[in-house]
């Protein structure tokens, strides 16, 4: 699961990785993530971009970077990027969604019992 589209930039794209990992445990408080150039041979990005997409946690206050050690993840980065990203599903991308469900005349009700099943 990543937090991201297929149509966003590559950046962009990193992030949302780089967050469903952080949301999903994957990287805790303390943990160090991969370096700039581990993550842009692992995606086949450009490590300036990987960079920007680290860069952009950094400066939410999610990482801190360790000279010469590398990029850690805070304490409370964890609920932090969870409340932001709920945020941003909720007035970003769901408003899109229901509109697109009235769109095709898809009953709510029906499409939550879908998924449970």
């Amino acid at each position: 699961m990543a937090l991201s589209n297929d149509d966003s930039p590559v950046y962009i794209r990193l992030r949302g990785t780089i967050a469903a990992a952080i949301l999903r445990g994957e990287f805790r408080a303390g943990d160090q993530l991969p370096s700039v150039r581990a993550l842009a041979a692992e995606h086949g990005a450009n490590p300036l971009t990987v960079a920007k997409a680290y860069q952009g946690f950094q400066d939410d206050g999610y990482v801190e970077v360790r000279r010469g050690v590398g990029m850690f993840v805070l304490p409370g980065a964890n609920e932090r990027l969870r409340v932001a990203e709920r945020d941003r599903f909720l007035n970003d991308q769901w408003p899109h969604i229901v509109e697109h469900i009235d769109l095709l005349g898809l009953d709510m009700a029906e499409l939550i019992q879908r998924q449970r099943a």
